[in-house]
């Protein structure tokens, strides 16, 4: 199904000075290129073209790359068209020159105003980018007089091709206009959420002793994995080793008792009184040997995890002597995770506006969304705390993101608003010196180092009060590259280009 359809038509229409070497260079004479751009929902084309004069050939260099992605188009059909007063000349190619070049040589029939149709054909479809006002000119003549009116220069601009940037993460993309509140960054404190970190506790008094040296902290445990065991048996008062021997031997007489009760009941030698009595002692000796058993052996009490997790931290070294009650080990499941962030007291009358955050992880530099870790925010502090007069804000995330327990992360908290702002991804700025730069694409080939000003920032974007206008493209990704190749001033203006 062909798909006529074309987002943001951008047409640069600049005669400049061009080294490369197209297959049929003019003899001793410089060559001038019309540079034209058009985008669609999938594709950009950046065609570099003779200029169009009624009856004479014209070379158009056409460099096709995939958005967003920004790669070369590597294999497609496609179809130039020009159309002008009705009269419309084509030419399709099968396969690329080289990986997402395609060179076409199309001779206009009529002069005028027209323009110029690239149908991309692929397996996913065919995809159309429509370049309007074209102008073919009555003779080379006029076109020349043409190029020295319509010559174009930028400022601080610099080379950078499509070839190099097919090579890179590159993108570039217009600004957005979108609601922009207030932004407060802060510190947060990863922490264990509630019911995801457990506590293990003695049940006896004796020596603990760890029957496995691979549990240390760190170490992954199943649920009533066996931890360790505390041994009673040298002490010489509440021994916990005799409580169970005493209980399993009850528990046995017990069970003989009722068992020799029953069948003398049968020959009304035990009345039935008697055998409830019986039964009493057994079931009271049963629950009593149960509940050790499930917590103590003849080797004394063996202590197990409450749930799957890690081992967050023992409380007891190994041969150490624990009371009953006492804590031995923390058990934390790290799937949830609360940020406690502190602000201070001059937020608290837009706390309750918080919309969504930004996490920035220190330690490797990744950000994450609020939705992106399935968080939601818990509470606010309605009241500062007596050591440091902070709000706390208290955030739950799943631990997708391979946060570590108590250690620190930034957050951009975000408040709702109605005011719009224009804003960037944080990749598009360059910071030299304290000021911020962005690079603005004049064409894919050439780009301006444009000084900006810049508002808030929530950790992945950042308003930009001045310096860019909303319809101009910017490089979103890979302007580090450009800043590079511009700082070295030794770059080939055209290098790259092998056509």
């Amino acid at each position: 199904m062909k798909n006529t359809l074309f987002i943001g038509v951008l047409l640069t229409l600049m005669f400049s000075s061009c080294q490369h070497k197209h297959a049929e260079p003019t003899e001793k004479q410089e060559n001038r290129s019309l540079l034209l751009t058009a985008y669609s929902p999938a594709y950009e084309v950046f065609a570099e073209a003779d200029p169009f004069v009624a009856g004479q050939a014209s070379h158009v260099l056409s460099h096709f790359t995939h958005i967003p992605g920004f790669k070369p188009l590597e294999a497609a059909k496609v179809t130039l068209r020009i159309n002008v007063n009705g009269r419309e000349q084509s030419q399709t190619l099968e396969v690329p020159k080289r990986s997402g070049i395609f060179s076409f040589n199309l001779t206009p029939q009529a002069a005028g105003t027209g323009l110029i149709e690239f149908t991309v054909t692929t397996a996913e479809g065919t995809s159309s980018l429509i370049i309007p006002e074209v102008t073919v000119y009555a003779s080379v003549e006029e076109a020349n007089k043409a190029a020295e009116l319509l010559e174009k220069s930028a400022p601080n601009a610099v080379t950078f091709t499509k070839e190099q940037s097919w090579k890179i993460d590159f993108s570039t993309e217009k600004p957005s206009i979108a609601p922009f509140g207030q932004v407060i960054k802060a510190s947060a404190q990863v922490q264990a959420a509630t019911g995801g970190e457990m506590v293990v506790i003695a049940k006896t008094n004796g020596i603990a002793r760890k029957t496995d040296n691979n549990l240390t902290e760190g170490a992954a445990v199943s649920n009533g994995q066996h931890l360790l065991t505390i041994d009673g048996s040298t002490l010489a008062d509440n021994n916990a080793n005799v409580r169970f021997a005493d209980a399993k031997n009850n528990y046995d007489k017990t069970k003989a008792d009722y068992n020799r009760a029953i069948s003398l009941a049968t020959d009304k030698i035990v009345s039935e009184k008697e055998l409830q009595q019986y039964k009493a002692a057994y079931d009271n000796a049963s629950i009593i040997y149960s509940n050790l058993k499930s917590n103590f052996s003849s080797s004394g009490q063996s202590v197990m995890s409450p749930m799957r997790g890690f081992i967050k931290q023992w409380l007891v070294k190994n041969g150490a002597y624990v009371e009953a009650g006492e804590p031995v080990a923390v058990i934390s499941q790290n799937e949830k995770l609360i940020l406690k962030a502190e602000v201070r007291q001059k937020y608290a009358p837009i706390l309750g506006n918080i919309t969504g955050l930004v996490i920035r992880n220190t330690l490797n530099n990744n950000t994450y969304t609020l939705e992106e870790l399935n968080g939601r925010i818990l509470s606010y502090g309605q009241s500062a705390g007596t050591d440091n007069y902070l709000l706390p804000v208290n955030i739950q995330i799943d631990n997708t993101a391979d946060l570590i327990q108590g250690s620190f992360v930034e957050v951009y908290l975000k408040t709702k608003t109605n005011d719009h702002a224009m804003i960037v991804p944080n990749s598009a700025l360059i910071e030299e010196m304290g000021h911020h730069f962005i690079y603005v694409q004049v064409t894919p080939e050439l780009f301006e180092k444009r000084p900006v000003k810049t508002g808030d920032t929530d950790g992945l974007s950042t308003a930009i009060t001045e310096g860019i206008k909303q319809n101009e493209r910017i490089v979103t990704k890979g302007a580090m590259f450009i800043r590079l190749s511009q700082a070295s001033g030794v770059l080939d203006a055209h290098s790259g280009h092998v056509h």
